[in-house]
């Protein structure tokens, strides 16, 4: 694996790890504000995943790289930055 894509990698588990603790960040005042999340689909890894879909009900589960329809919490603005990522409204399920 490339020093990139390493680096992507350490970042998308960071910012899931961030997601699931529910992170308080200080604004400039030092006041703390909770992140608002999405999620984003197409840039899971394979075992990373955050809950069911593509016939699956369990985090952890998907089988391959990026597939469309899994899916992981990032701060919100930050997946449709991420080549491959689609933001997945609340309301509509996982493919």
């Amino acid at each position: 694996m490339n020093m990139n894509k390493s680096v992507m990698a350490a970042a998308l588990m960071a910012l899931g790890m961030a997601a699931t603790s529910g992170t308080l960040l200080a604004d400039n005042h030092g006041e703390q504000a909770k992140v608002e999340m999405e999620k984003c689909s197409g840039i899971v890894k394979a075992g990373m995943n955050e809950c069911g879909a593509n016939g699956h009900a369990c985090a952890g589960q998907a089988k391959e790289d990026n597939t469309a329809g899994e899916w992981i919490k990032m701060p919100k603005g930050t997946c449709e930055k991420i080549t491959g990522g689609v933001v997945l409204s609340e309301d509509k399920k996982a493919m």
